[in-house]
């Protein structure tokens, strides 16, 4: 059981991952038909040890990458390496872990003050008169 740090006063443990190994897709040649070097995560949000709060803004954060039991799956086959798809893809689930710790403040609501109102409506009028000068000269 190896503690993974998430931020200073968030880890998990390395038994709380599970990680299996499939063979990529797509072209590579005989070597892909040999190594299962893509790597699938899956991470139980519902039961980790998180702080309720992040666990909500993390089932938020993963949308369809979360299954119905609350468990994340995260998938990476960029490589042909085994252990730089596995070493990507806990990356790609620490940063959504660090993105759901942040709480984002709600913005308050505020109304322009009467001055500033007032000096909108000033400059329609001043513009209302410069473009009121702009008519056809009628020769008098």
């Amino acid at each position: 059981m190896v503690a993974i740090p998430v931020t200073r006063s968030i880890s998990i443990d390395s038994d709380e991952i599970e990680e299996s190994f499939t063979r990529s897709g797509g072209a590579g040649g005989q070597h892909v038909n040999t190594t299962d070097s893509a790597v699938m995560l899956r991470f139980d949000v519902a039961n980790a040890s998180l702080p309720e709060a992040v666990k909500n803004r993390l089932a938020a954060l993963a949308g369809s990458r979360m299954t119905r039991e609350g468990v994340l799956v995260l998938r990476s086959e960029g490589s042909r390496s085994q252990h730089d798809n596995r070493q990507e893809v806990r990356e790609r689930l620490i940063a959504m872990i660090r993105e759901a710790t942040i709480v984002q403040k709600k913005r308050r609501p505020t109304k322009p003050s009467k001055a500033a109102k007032a000096r909108r409506v000033d400059a329609k009028k001043g513009r209302s008169t410069i473009k009121a000068g702009r008519g056809k000269v009628r020769p008098d």
